[in-house]
């Protein structure tokens, strides 16, 4: 068996973070999303990776390189625009050739990884394998609908009016018999080769589809608001660990990690927290739920459930809560104008201000 995975994609939803970094590799508790994904691919006993990358190729290669720090073989494999999921399955076909195969979205989150799934698949062999979860509102995912015996019957891609809150979870995994459905199939009213559409296309040729509901945590880590939520998660499991410096006269109260060469004074942090090698902590307050990636500084400041990313600093604003923070950034007080805000703002950004 090989893995498929989607790391290609704008990130529109991110921005303005995803102008200037691929989404699959904004860290949550410090480590890129798509880290997660390889790490379960790997633990599942799949060793021959595809990546599908496009605009951020040169960013994913450098953080992935060959593969061999994951325990994988990754070959790189260029979509020159993001035309769906099922026109990454036809892109990859030479790497994949007759291989069954998991396509595993980069961007994903599962806790407890696909181990369990690809032993079943493995055991069972079904043309194609699904897993659903469900969500609130299923309109903005694939939605599958089942009979009363649990089969899926069909599948739907972002419907107005969902016939069920099953949502597809980005984990897939086929025989060969994809190949012909996805070549089979038109471009939705979206303009992309849905792999909604290739695997009803299986159903509806009489292949073997099955489906499986996880009750686990997931998520689609598109936007900043599940970004945070998926932080919060992996930030629930860390264990207490202060390889860096910590003075007298902080505290650090509970599941506290402290990277080696980081630095903490004369402040306190309340974990879940995670605070990246290189950076310091001096004067300020960080609560639960916030991971500081390498070489920030946060001086002076107040921080709760918030991801702030390598290289930046905060100086002297008081509180910042339910954010996520870029690469580079610097956030300090306005200078000399009393309840003024100056702000540099990227496209698409979204700050909320108290007045």
């Amino acid at each position: 068996m090989k893995a498929l995975v989607l790391s290609g994609g704008a990130g529109t939803r991110l921005r303005p973070i995803t102008h200037t970094s691929a989404k699959q590799l904004v860290p949550v508790a410090n480590k890129a999303v798509l880290f997660y994904g390889l790490e379960s691919i790997a633990a599942a006993g799949v060793t021959e990776v595809g990546v599908i990358v496009g605009d951020t190729a040169a960013e994913i290669r450098e953080a992935v390189g060959d593969g061999s720090r994951f325990g994988l073989d990754i070959t790189y494999i260029p979509q020159d625009r993001p035309l769906g999921l099922a026109h990454a399955v036809i892109v990859a076909r030479d790497f994949l050739g007759e291989d069954d195969f998991v396509m595993y979205l980069g961007d994903n989150f599962i806790v407890g990884g696909i181990t369990d799934l690809v032993d079943e698949f493995r055991r069972t062999r079904p043309d194609a394998q699904i897993l659903l979860t469900r969500v609130p509102d299923p309109r903005a995912f694939g939605v599958a609908e089942l009979d009363p015996a649990g089969q899926v019957v069909g599948l739907e891609e972002k419907p107005a009016h969902p016939k069920s809150d099953l949502a597809l979870v980005g984990v897939y995994l086929f025989t060969s018999a994809i190949h012909d459905a996805v070549r089979a199939i038109e471009p939705s009213r979206r303009g992309e080769l849905e792999i909604t559409d290739a695997v009803q296309r299986l159903i509806d040729t009489g292949a073997r589809v099955r489906s499986t509901i996880i009750k686990g945590y997931w998520k689609d880590t598109g936007n900043v608001v599940d970004m945070l939520e998926v932080n919060r998660t992996v930030l629930e499991g860390v264990e207490r660990r202060i390889d860096g410096e910590v003075d007298e006269a902080s505290e650090t109260v509970g599941r506290v990690v402290v990277e080696a060469g980081a630095r903490v004074v004369n402040s306190r942090l309340v974990g879940p927290v995670v605070l990246g090698a290189g950076s310091e902590v001096r004067d300020s307050y960080i609560g639960p739920f916030t991971s500081v990636g390498e070489n920030c500084r946060i001086t002076d400041s107040e921080l709760e459930f918030s991801i702030v990313l390598r290289d930046s600093s905060i100086d002297g604003v008081g509180r910042i809560e339910n954010s996520l923070i870029g690469r580079h950034v610097e956030v300090t007080p306005a200078a000399g104008v009393s309840r003024a805000h100056r702000l540099v703002l990227g496209d698409h950004s979204k700050v909320q201000i108290h007045t």
